[in-house]
């Protein structure tokens, strides 16, 4: 077995190879000098749970009432950007009054993974697929779908706030899609039963995340020393708010934050005087392809989002990953027009937007890069057991969020609870075993390396896990209860990863590191952000839509999320499905193609191509965000090859202000749209 030092294990990403450097410059270096970490600051939980909750405000009402700013979708929140520049601002100006009663750098880092940790709990980390995860199937029934009658003798009553042996359209859901009426109230009683009984499985969940954070950080941050780039803007306000940083001063900061803020300002005030011209930042280019005709009008949908903000955080990405990316998901297009000149028409993924060679292919990426990063952790992992099983005193855990013990034991205690949470909802114990079993520990896992390694804003996946199990046996035979189960699980966890905690954890902890924050205070304040974002955000998420009607909300949170799985699984229920032999084929490629670029990656460090780049291909997140990838690809290459490193150094404070101009323009439209109910404009990350 190969130590984790060799190249050969860990070389298939960017951090084992001598094209890292370029992303080094842009990580704050640890501090010369060794002293204690910070411990929990009172003030600054207190600060932190007041910007948390004013988060939840600000991101259930941009998100679900206004619907074109999508503020907390994103691994790097725009949401918890605009409150942090908010709190270093104000920081910066009671420093002035008094030194004594400013935050340090520990504390404001503190303040901004609690926004960050709620705002995302808010959007599509959990409260936007849960609740109306629960009561759109009842609302959504009909005589045609025969849901009622096919769907509901599978449902455990405990599960849903409606009357599994009653009709549709229950007065719990329609009072949530359509709003209440003169004297009529919440049906809060109806609600309490299956938000208890979910929390069960939420708190497993979340668990397994912190456990598995506490396990990974080491071996990502010290061994293979990836470079976290969503950390470092974070990074740098907090270094502005203890008044130590020149950020603020530098005027490629400023140039680069009025980029975006004239093209928004420009298209808000379009949205207010439709006189007013607009700069487009979406350009859709699928139209063009089918008016072209066969072979080109099969490609899939694709689109140009011009987001600064993407370009921004892309130029701090090796540029051969940067390649990779765009790279693999023109690839995936070439692969359509492949297809249909040979005549044949690929089905989409189910509840995906690719088609199934795409999906299949990226899950068989997804198991080998799994099985490359456990292979390059095994040294660590032996000494984590070791100081879990021995508490060897040799064995350093105090930088982590918990102990190894309560790391290791809590993964194991946690998994069951999750495994027999899902059994009792209705999924047989082998079932449950693969959808908890590969939902944390390949999905989640490859979509935090896609973050905290490849810097991608947005987390998201081709495939569930029930997808693996069409490879050998058709969804049909899979089980009546195991279907219904999983159209709940599936759409509450794993079909939509926007907002997966796991990498934000990993982040919060490279960040508490270049702070001097102690571990154990990070959990202390992440904890206590989880529970005021799921108690304020979960407040709003029944009484939003019971005043003004689901209906007339976004209807991605509505309308499609909580019924993609129903729709697909409903008619295997009701009718025997054919075997398709094509799926392990296409999952078989995957694997292959995935072995060959790491065997080339390990051992030629030229090899432009990143495995990680062949996984992503199909998902949502190269759809977004290949075009700002190319562009920054561009420039770059450029800089790099004509000015060298020193230019690349220079112009870091303006891709950091795109960042952070884009992001402030999203917090300023989404507040001035909620208070003047004015239309906002659309932000290109959806």
């Amino acid at each position: 077995m190969a130590d984790w030092r060799s190249p050969r294990a860990v070389s298939v990403y960017p951090a084992a190879t001598p094209m890292h450097h370029e992303s080094e410059v842009s990580s704050p270096s640890a501090p010369a000098v060794e002293v204690p970490a910070q411990g929990l600051s009172l003030r600054a939980v207190l600060i932190g749970v007041v910007l948390a909750a004013i988060a939840c405000c600000v991101v259930s009402w941009a998100e679900l009432v206004i619907k074109e700013i999508q503020i907390a979708i994103c691994q790097f929140a725009p949401a918890a950007i605009g409150l942090l520049l908010v709190a270093v601002l104000a920081n910066r100006v009671i420093r002035l009054i008094s030194r004594r009663l400013s935050l340090n750098s520990a504390e404001i880092m503190i303040v901004y993974a609690m926004i960050l940790v709620a705002a995302l709990t808010t959007s599509r980390g959990l409260m936007e697929k849960w609740l109306p995860g629960l009561v759109g199937v009842n609302y959504y029934s009909t005589p045609e779908n025969g849901w009622v009658d096919v769907l509901y003798p599978y449902i455990p009553s405990w599960l849903v706030p409606f009357d599994v042996r009653g009709a549709e359209k229950q007065e719990v859901s329609r009072l949530f899609y359509e709003g209440l009426g003169a004297g009529e109230k919440i049906p809060w009683r109806a609600w309490l039963t299956p938000i208890l009984s979910w929390l069960i499985v939420i708190a497993a969940i979340f668990y397994l995340y912190f456990s598995l954070a506490t396990i990974l950080r080491k071996q990502w941050v010290d061994h293979e020393k990836l470079t976290f780039p969503l950390t470092n803007l974070p990074i740098e306000l907090a270094r502005e708010a203890a008044g130590r940083g020149t950020f603020f001063a530098n005027k490629l900061t400023w140039i680069g934050f009025a980029l975006p803020a004239f093209v928004f300002t420009l298209n808000g005030l379009h949205g207010l005087y439709p006189t007013i011209p607009m700069i487009p930042v979406k350009y859709e280019l699928h139209p063009h392809f089918r008016a072209m005709g066969r072979p080109w009008k099969d490609i899939h949908y694709t689109v140009a989002f011009c987001s600064m903000a993407a370009v921004g955080f892309s130029y701090f990405l090796p540029a051969q990953l940067l390649f990779s990316l765009w790279f693999f998901f023109v690839l995936s297009r070439v692969q359509d027009i492949v297809f249909s000149a040979f005549g044949a028409t690929p089905q989409a993924m189910p509840l995906y937007p690719c088609k199934v060679p795409h999906g299949y292919q990226a899950a068989g990426a997804y198991v080998v890069l799994t099985v490359y990063l456990v292979k390059a952790a095994i040294p660590h992992l032996r000494q984590v057991v070791r100081k879990a099983w021995t508490g060897d005193p040799t064995i350093d855990d105090s930088k982590e969020l918990l102990s190894f013990r309560a790391a290791a034991g809590g993964l194991v205690l946690a998994f069951v609870v999750a495994v027999v949470w899902c059994m009792y909802s209705g999924m047989t114990w082998w079932m449950a075993l693969i959808e908890i079993g590969v939902y944390v520990f390949v999905v989640s896992l490859i979509m935090a390396r896609s973050v905290n390694e490849g810097g991608l804003l947005m987390t998201e996946a081709s495939f569930r896990p029930v997808d693996l199990v069409r490879m050998f046996v058709p969804l049909s035979s899979v089980g009546k209860s195991n279907l219904a189960s999983l159209g709940f699980f599936d759409a509450v966890f794993t079909r939509d990863l926007r907002g997966c905690l796991l990498s934000t954890f990993l982040d919060e902890m490279k960040i508490a590191e270049q702070v001097r924050l102690n571990g154990r205070a990070l959990f202390g304040a992440v904890a206590v952000a989880l529970v005021v974002g799921i108690g304020v955000s979960g407040f709003l998420a029944l009484w939003l839509p019971y005043h003004i009607g689901g209906v007339g909300m976004y209807g991605y949170v509505y309308r499609s999320q909580p019924l993609h799985a129903f729709r697909f699984h409903v008619p295997a229920m009701m009718a025997t499905q054919q075997f398709q032999p094509a799926l392990p084929i296409y999952f078989s490629i995957g694997t292959l193609v995935t072995i060959g670029l790491s065997v080339m990656r390990a051992r030629y460090w030229w090899w432009p191509l990143f495995p990680l780049g062949y996984a992503l291909w199909g998902s949502w997140t190269m759809i977004v965000f290949w075009f700002p990838i190319f562009i920054a690809w561009l420039i770059k290459t450029a800089l790099v090859r004509y000015g060298g490193m020193k230019l690349y150094a220079t112009l870091r404070p303006l891709f950091l202000g795109l960042i952070l101009g884009e992001f402030f323009m999203a917090v300023f439209w989404a507040t001035f749209s909620g208070f003047t109910r004015s239309p906002a404009p659309f932000f290109p990350w959806p």
